[in-house]
């Protein structure tokens, strides 16, 4: 896949303009905005809709839709693996992956610091390209404002997302009844890691890597086949796995119960986590899913998502319980339990 980014990179180099970082006029919607937007987004994210230039986008849809909106305010906004511009759309695409939508059409607004270099902007330009493709979503219209120096942080990014949902979706927490399993699609934590390891201040060596992702692949063809199986699904952003968890416990006034043993965790990322006196539970994930599954289909959902390159550590991590109602309850290696309660704050702002 990354192979397609660098290729993009090579077909669109830094186009030839007449300055280098971006100033309060190329936020004033005059002259100096067109020759922002033609010299970069209507020409790199051209599509049918995008080329009208219109203030928005008629979209034909058929049947039941997924809608969907976001923020990303990450810090710093290139990290080992990613940056903002690929997050905002693997972020968005996710969203409605999570609501058993196939995701069609995005809007991107900008909010631009000034004095960001145009360089910098064009690096996150084509990441929203390659993630796009990879997705198979257009960018059918969007938004450019530019800030007061030190009123921003570079760059903030805002999407709205639309999907068609699914044929076979039937996502919905009231499905959820005791017994069903609880899977995690890969190796949780690495993202909100990756992040740590380029913070001021926390800075230490390590090659983890962001896991940012579009998750659309593996979900709909996990769809495709067992459909009504798959009782709920959710992404474990901000507040990690034990939110989710949570959240699920707090909503079907039942119990969740997990292994400790069954969590897949990268080592290195554990042994960071260890040093930064961090629970992987909690930490930030952008290219893992929670199912919540019925019993009798986990060991085939199970296998069916290893084959996917994206999901090779999936693991069924636990069950639900008419146990310890609305609480969350894991099993440690050492035979002890402890109750996993959600976040209360944030544990590393600006993650996503």
């Amino acid at each position: 896949m990354k192979d397609s980014k660098l290729k993009i990179q090579l077909e669109c180099p830094l186009p030839e303009v007449d300055f280098e970082m971006i100033t309060l006029g190329h936020g004033s919607g005059g002259l100096l905005t067109n020759r922002l937007l033609d010299s970069g987004v209507f020409d790199l994210l051209n599509n049918e809709y995008l080329d009208k230039r219109h203030d928005g986008s008629v979209l034909n849809l058929s049947g039941p839709v997924a809608f969907t909106t976001d923020s990303f305010v990450i810090s710093p906004i290139f990290f080992p693996g990613g940056d903002i511009g690929e997050l905002s759309v693997n972020g968005t695409v996710n969203d409605l992956v999570m609501c058993g939508a196939r995701p069609e059409f995005i809007s991107l607004s900008f909010i631009i610091e000034e004095g960001l270099l145009f360089s910098d902007f064009w690096r996150i330009l084509i990441s929203i390209k390659y993630a796009c493709q990879v997705a198979g979503i257009k960018v059918v219209t969007g938004d450019t404002k530019v800030v007061e120096r030190g009123k921003g942080d570079k760059i903030f990014i805002n999407t709205t997302g639309i999907g068609t949902l699914h044929q076979h979706a039937r996502i919905d927490i009231k499905n959820i009844v005791e017994g069903d399993k609880i899977i995690v699609s890969d190796q949780i934590a690495t993202h909100g890691i990756s992040i740590m390891s380029v913070r001021e201040g926390l800075e230490f060596e390590t090659t983890i890597e962001s896991d940012t992702r579009s998750l659309h692949m593996p979900v709909l063809s996990m769809l495709d086949h067992f459909g009504d199986s798959i009782h709920l699904l959710r992404d474990p952003t901000r507040g990690g796995v034990a939110t989710v968890l949570n959240e699920i416990a707090r909503d079907t006034a039942l119990g969740v119960e997990i292994q400790e043993s069954c969590i897949p965790v990268d080592d290195q990322v554990n042994a960071a986590c260890e040093m930064l006196g961090l629970d992987p539970l909690y930490v930030a994930n952008e290219g893992v899913f929670v199912a919540v599954v019925n019993p009798s289909a986990a060991d085939e959902v199970l296998n069916h998502l290893r084959r996917d390159p994206a999901c090779r550590e999936a693991s069924v991590i636990g069950e639900i319980t008419k146990a310890h109602p609305r609480q969350v309850v894991i099993n440690s290696r050492i035979g002890g339990k402890r109750v996993v309660n959600m976040l209360v704050g944030e544990q590393l702002p600006r993650i996503c």
